[in-house]
């Protein structure tokens, strides 16, 4: 099988890569604001929201990182193998944030059914 070459300009590279890092950062800025606001929030809702806002914090800085690998990809078969690698890494971890997020609200709610002593 023959190995298709992405013929991709080494400045191209390089403002992509810098647009990344300048997306990063708005997003890490992002998120330290969302921290913050989610403190004043009570009860068990600032727990889910916390949990909630870590979660999708790690989804983006694995978004960041795919696309720091597809912009270093010199062949067509190496992109497509690092789209699937992050396609199915996604799946696997959507499952299991779910699974968290529901233990959590499943947690709040037979909290908040508890009789007040």
């Amino acid at each position: 099988m023959t190995q298709t070459k992405l013929e991709v300009p080494a400045e191209l590279r390089d403002l992509a890569e810098k647009t990344i890092s300048q997306a990063e950062k708005a997003f890490e800025m992002f998120f330290d604001a969302a921290g913050k606001s989610i403190g004043t929030v009570p009860g068990p809702a600032a727990d889910i929201s916390k949990q909630a806002l870590t979660l999708t914090e790690q989804n983006i800085k694995t978004a960041f990182e795919h696309a720091r690998k597809l912009v270093h990809a010199t062949e067509l078969e190496e992109a497509m193998r690092i789209q699937s690698e992050f396609l199915r890494s996604q799946f696997t971890n959507a499952g299991e944030h779910m699974k968290t997020i529901t233990a959590s609200i499943m947690s709040a709610a037979s909290k908040a059914t508890e009789p007040k002593s």
